[in-house]
């Protein structure tokens, strides 16, 4: 049972995109921006970081997005998909929880 209860805690919300994953999405999209990524863990030459804010900025083009794997997640999802209203094309990883009520809203 303790398994259970440490299954989803971890000590940073932040993760690195995992280059394997990245670069045949990059190919065939070609990302212009991540919108929340640090300058540790940025893949795209343009980033928006934690101090400008992604969530504030205004979003055009196709983007990148690995958001904090935290409670703010369900922020940055939400944001994207008002984004794509505007014609902006949003590619996020994100985990796969499609019991909670995040997926079923936005996903």
């Amino acid at each position: 049972m303790a398994r259970l209860n440490k299954q989803f805690e971890s000590a940073t919300v932040e993760w690195p995109t995992p280059y394997n994953l990245w670069n045949p999405l990059n190919e065939e999209f070609g990302f212009t921006l991540d919108v929340c990524a640090t300058k540790e863990n940025s893949i795209c030459k343009e980033f928006y970081t934690k101090e400008q804010d992604g969530l504030l900025q205004p979003w055009s083009g196709v983007y990148w997005m690995n958001p904090p794997y935290g409670r703010e997640m369900v922020a940055w999802l939400k944001k994207a998909n008002e984004e794509k209203r505007n014609g902006v094309i949003t590619v996020a990883l994100i985990p796969s929880r499609t019991n909670t009520g995040w997926w079923h809203d936005i996903v």
